[in-house]
């Protein structure tokens, strides 16, 4: 038989969810998103709604808008329309030449990032999606998978994750797990790349085989993901976690905020150059490229913030030339419609 929820607070529903809910709608939780439909929680258990066509016009017009696993929402018979969230994943889109933002998971309360200890750790990697879940409003977590397979220097990890937790686990020995378990009520998500464990994590903290995976090559410790959609799912313990697909890229959409978090050393040294415009590449006086040739930062953290802010900054170009477009659409629209009221 099928869960019921009857006390929603165990989906992590809350009065502050309640206070934008309609009197006439239906609150759910959505579990998973296909074109069109979605499954949602609600206190009746699971079941499946489509899209209203109020809903499906804001959509044409900011991709935003569209529900997204993790999501409140109202229903009336179709879906209506998506709960304000409180926290959001949001990465560049994957479209060629779209500049909207794609939502990756809403409403969460902590984001687990799975890094593999083989081949390596990718120091890269991790900052990247510490960007990502900064900006969001979680609280991110390292979590070097695949612990029993390598040994891992986390003082090398939490160097690059400055204000983050950072933890090794792994879920065959499973050594670490009990500090990564969600109180219920509560929601993690799982973010990584293909092959970084994430399915097996969730297995592991659920107890059972909830996800499907793939055995991994005992000489590198690679594997294949088998997540292929994001699915939100209700731990035996009442915590919820959201499993992703691999995440070959992830392209950062106005992180400004969460770079300003993973670099928060660069910050504070910045305010020691002599110029308050210094880029810390060849300039007199610069506290940041000091720091550098005292050994202080290390020169791959420097590289890195330079990458990212580049990617950044031409994605924040990226969105206001859309938005510059979209206002001439909208200004020639308004004076085509003056004109045509104005002919005789």
């Amino acid at each position: 038989m099928a869960s019921v929820f009857p006390d929603l607070s165990v989906l992590g529903w809350d009065d502050g969810f309640a206070a934008s809910l309609k009197p006439d709608h239906l609150p759910a939780r959505v579990t998973r998103v296909d074109r069109g439909t979605c499954d949602v929680l609600t206190a009746d258990g699971e079941t499946r709604v489509v899209h209203s066509g109020a809903l499906k016009r804001a959509a044409a017009a900011d991709p935003v808008a569209l529900p997204c696993v993790g999501d409140w929402v109202a229903l009336r018979g179709e879906l209506q329309e998506v709960l304000p969230r409180r926290s959001a994943i949001v990465r560049a889109g994957v479209t060629p030449g779209v500049s909207h933002g794609q939502v990756l998971a809403a409403n969460v309360d902590v984001v687990y990032i799975a890094e593999p200890a083989v081949p390596g750790v990718d120091l890269g990697r991790i900052e990247r999606f510490l960007a990502l879940a900064w900006e969001s409003g979680a609280q991110p977590v390292v979590l070097v998978t695949k612990a029993d397979l390598a040994s891992v220097d986390l003082s090398e990890v939490a160097a690059a994750a400055p204000g983050a937790t950072v933890r090794a686990v792994s879920s065959t020995t499973g050594e670490g797990l009990a500090d990564v378990r969600i109180p219920p009520g509560r929601t993690a998500v799982v973010l990584g790349r293909s092959g970084a464990g994430k399915s097996t994590l969730v297995n592991a903290l659920a107890g059972a085989g909830l996800m499907a995976t793939q055995e991994i090559r005992a000489a590198d410790g690679r594997g294949r993901h088998t997540t292929v959609h994001r699915q939100l799912l209700v731990l035996p313990d009442g915590g919820l976690i959201i499993d992703t697909p691999g995440l070959r890229g992830v392209g950062l959409y106005d992180a400004e905020d969460g770079l300003s978090q993973v670099f928060s050393e660069i910050g504070e040294l910045a305010d020691r150059c002599r110029f308050h415009d210094c880029h810390h590449e060849a300039e007199p006086g610069c506290a940041v490229l000091a720091a550098v040739e005292e050994g202080e930062l290390p020169e791959r953290r420097l590289a890195s913030w330079h990458k990212l802010q580049r990617e950044a900054a031409w994605m924040a170009s990226r969105t206001d030339a859309r938005l510059r477009a979209e206002k001439t659409r909208e200004w020639k629209i308004i004076h085509k419609s003056m004109r045509g009221r104005n002919r005789p």
